[in-house]
Parts: C-alpha cells; structure tokens; sequence
C-alpha cells in the first residue's frame, strides 16, 4: 500500500521499535499516525496523535476502535518479555505473554478489520521475532506467545485479503531496546533500520519481512533437523 497519506495505528508507539514506526511513518508523509498506548501522557513524539489502548483490554480496543475509525494501516507492536519458562515460571506470567502478544494482537486485528474494509482496505503489519520460529527455556513464555501470533498472522492474512486487507510479517532478533537490555550490543540490530525495512516491506505489499541475518539462519534452518537449532538435544538422544 502507498505509505504516503495513509491513516495509521502503531501499538506501542511510546518507545522502542513502536516509536520508530510511528516516526518514520509521519516522515513518509502519512496523513495521521495514531500512537496507541496505555497511557497517553507517555507519547512525546511530534506529529502523532496518543490515543489510550490497552491491547489486553476488549473495551480498550473497541473504543480505539471507534475513534480511530479512518485507519488504513494497523501495525500491531505492542509487546512485553517476561523472560520466562514454560515448566517452572510463573504460569501468571506465561499467560500474560498469550494475552499480549496472542490474544491482545488478535482482538485488535478482528477490531480494526471493519474499520479497515470500510475504508476501501488497507494493510496490517504484525511484529514477530525470529522466536517465532526457534523457542528457547529462556524465552519460553514469548516464544510460544509469538510462535502462536506467527500462526494466527497466516490465518487472517486469507481471511483478510477478499476485503482488500493486505497482512505482512515482520520476524527479527534483538534489536536495541530496552526490552532486550540484558543482551550484548554486538547482537542487537538498530531499531530504526528494522522500522525502516517493515514500512517498505508493506509499502511493496510483502508477506514477510525478514530483518536480520539471525532471523534468516534460523528460517533457512527450519527445514533441517532440529539437533541444528537446539544442539544440546543431540547430547540427550
């Protein structure tokens, strides 16, 4: 879709890749750029338009939705790490990752799709990870939330298109934010560079965005075995 004097919605749009986005999107000339956040007071980015939303929150996203109703871009970014384990974490927390990433991206998607078909289509740009595709102890909790969003991504993209809505992808490693601070800066990619190659991925219609190499190892791995992305099972045969 042309980026220029689109109407966008970016969740998450106070910090981090969010915010990014959202400035990159005014950049690009789009006509409106909504930052939808939590709390509003916390947008201090020119040019974009704070608008309350809480992914987590049906009401939240219903009420976004009939404010922000000239939208022709969703991009669903909104996100939290709880760096947490699927056997011994805090299953509180498991089930905050599912309602995030899951749960919170999917009920804005089916809020704004409306929104979006009435408009004349559009397009939705979901922001996944490279843990999408490979799923760490660590990150259990975020790998299955976002491995369940990469699915949910695939599904409403051939729900969507008869409406005109076109959906892409985006999967990427750690960028250099503050939800990834506890990780070395020589494996983090910048965050504008990754706004950057996501808006011109739903500017050429793209299904898929893939931004860094660490992403693109781990997609070429997909189809090997699974001793290559998780040598230590090879150890346990």
């Amino acid at each position: 879709m042309d980026i220029k004097n689109s109407v966008a919605l970016v969740t998450g749009a106070n910090r981090g890749l969010g915010r990014h986005l959202a400035a990159q999107l005014v950049n690009r000339g789009a006509a409106k750029v909504y930052a939808g956040v939590r709390n509003p007071s916390s947008v201090d980015l020119p040019g974009v338009v704070p608008l309350q939303l809480d992914i987590t929150d049906p009401a939240s996203v219903a009420r976004a939705a009939e404010i922000a109703s000239d939208v022709t871009l969703l991009i669903n970014n909104a996100g939290i790490s709880t760096q947490v384990g699927l056997i011994s974490g805090d299953i509180a927390d498991i089930k905050r990752e599912m309602a995030t990433h899951f749960f919170g991206s999917l009920e804005v998607a089916r809020a704004f799709a409306p929104v979006l078909t009435a408009n004349g289509g559009g397009a939705v740009l979901n922001v996944l990870s490279v843990l999408s595709w490979a799923h760490y102890p660590i990150h259990g909790g975020y790998s299955a939330a976002k491995a369940a969003e990469w699915a949910m991504t695939n599904v409403i993209r051939q729900e969507l298109a008869p409406s005109g809505i076109h959906v892409t992808a985006l999967h990427v490693g750690y960028m250099d934010t503050d939800m990834a601070d506890f990780v070395d800066e020589s494996d983090k990619i910048d965050p504008a560079r990754v706004a950057g190659l996501a808006l011109d991925g739903i500017q050429a219609r793209a299904l898929e965005v893939v931004a860094d190499d660490k992403s693109r190892n781990v997609k070429a791995a997909l189809s090997g075995d699974l001793d290559k992305l998780y040598p230590g099972l090879a150890t346990v045969r």
